[in-house]
């Protein structure tokens, strides 16, 4: 499924692209033996949403450089006016120095504000890989690389400045195809130009608020397919703010509709990065506002039941996913993932019978227990018993818990 809005680019370090390189070939059918995943066609990349998402992609991240250090000279250097380097965060990864001092202080920029900088990017061997005169970006919502938006914040209103950082906080361990490898150290010669207010969300048209919504869920691809789920999950819910803000501007059906289509296509790409870091509960909701506007939607229906099953809860997942696998017979990865499930349930079933039966006092393997008829006047039958004996021990557990506070 095509995704909408503009297709993402890997051409500037400031909107890092979203499309990686082809984890297989246009095969759909096969399966992330890892995790039981579907390999997405190229095509698909983008959209994280189609099922199942895209996994892991990248290798573990590199171990950070301690080693690093800032280049000996700069530009200032040369001018007369070296500057001391500041280290931004103080783990010595991320280092800003001024080059040409700017307004003051006062003139720095606020979290919120659209930024416009100039920006030239290099790696440690000189080798120019981006060069922007006008980037604009939303400070503080993480729609550039990382080092930028720690460190434009701290510029002064027509400052110069050098940044170097390393990979962790550029392009890490997956790099930017072809021209950034893999954990390479980036230094930024960044300008602050302007800075204003973002624009009023409600004045915002149709078109205007489904293409800065797209970009926000596109960030988000981004930093799932760099295994970040936490920026992933904050540029989703920035994109689900936009497309839910109120607005004093009528839309067309057309408009409408595809602003729902990103909000679904949101509220997935959440339930999968959610998921990612065992918040079920978080997870769970977003599948099921998904349900609310689309219940027969795949992707929210092969999800919730994920998450259900992650929770040990086979016996509602189950169906769940049988209801996935009818509208879609085809699909292997829901077939391989309801198979695990019956065979857990069973597995589940198989444990508290035989944990019954040693409350009973018989540990007989038998598969089906037996009726005492030649003991008992009368036949009780089994589930009955089972029912009693557990109200028996849950009576007394509340006796003693009664004597207890007496």
């Amino acid at each position: 499924m095509a995704s909408s809005g503009e297709e993402p680019t890997s051409g500037s370090p400031g909107r890092a692209g979203t499309g990686t390189e082809p984890a297989a070939a246009a095969d759909a059918a096969q399966l992330d033996t890892a995790e039981d995943f579907e390999v997405l066609e190229e095509e698909d990349e983008d959209d994280l949403s189609e099922l199942p998402p895209l996994e892991d992609v990248g290798r573990p991240p590199a171990p950070p450089r301690e080693d690093a250090q800032p280049p000996e000279q700069s530009a200032g250097d040369a001018a007369g006016d070296p500057q001391e380097w500041l280290d931004v965060l103080g783990n010595g990864l991320l280092k800003k120095k001024t080059l040409v001092p700017g307004q003051g202080v006062d003139s720095r920029p606020q979290k919120g504000q659209d930024v416009t900088i100039r920006l030239k990017a290099t790696l440690e061997d000189g080798t120019v890989v981006e060069e922007d005169p006008a980037l604009t970006f939303t400070l503080g919502d993480c729609d550039v690389l990382q080092a930028l938006d720690l460190c434009v914040q701290l510029l002064e209103m027509g400052e110069t400045a050098l940044i170097v950082s390393e990979a962790k906080y550029c392009y890490g361990a997956q790099g930017r195809s072809p021209d950034i490898p893999p954990n390479a150290s980036l230094t930024l010669e960044v300008e602050l130009l302007a800075a204003r207010d973002a624009p009023d969300l409600e004045l915002l048209s149709g078109k205007e608020k489904i293409q800065l919504a797209n970009r926000k869920r596109e960030r988000g691809n981004f930093f799932y397919q760099q295994a970040d789920y936490v920026l992933a999950i904050n540029s989703y819910d920035i994109a689900l703010r936009i497309v839910g803000s109120s607005s004093k501007v009528d839309f067309s059906p057309d408009e409408e509709a595809e602003l729902l289509d990103v909000k679904v296509k949101c509220l997935n790409n959440l339930a999968a990065s959610q998921l990612k870091l065992d918040h079920f509960k978080a997870a769970l909701k977003s599948c099921n506002l998904v349900l609310e506007h689309q219940p027969e939607n795949i992707k929210a229906l092969f999800r919730k039941g994920q998450v259900l099953a992650q929770q040990g809860e086979y016996r509602e997942a189950i169906p769940i996913l049988k209801a996935a696998l009818k509208l879609e017979p085809s699909n292997k990865t829901i077939h391989a993932e309801l198979s695990k499930l019956v065979k857990k349930h069973a597995d589940q079933r198989n444990v508290e019978t035989e944990m019954y039966r040693k409350m009973l006092g018989n540990p007989s393997a038998a598969g089906t227990p037996r009726k005492c008829k030649d003991k008992l006047p009368w036949s009780i039958p089994w589930k009955w018993l089972f029912g009693a004996t557990a109200i028996a021990l849950g009576g007394v557990a509340l006796s003693v818990v009664i004597a207890a506070r007496n």
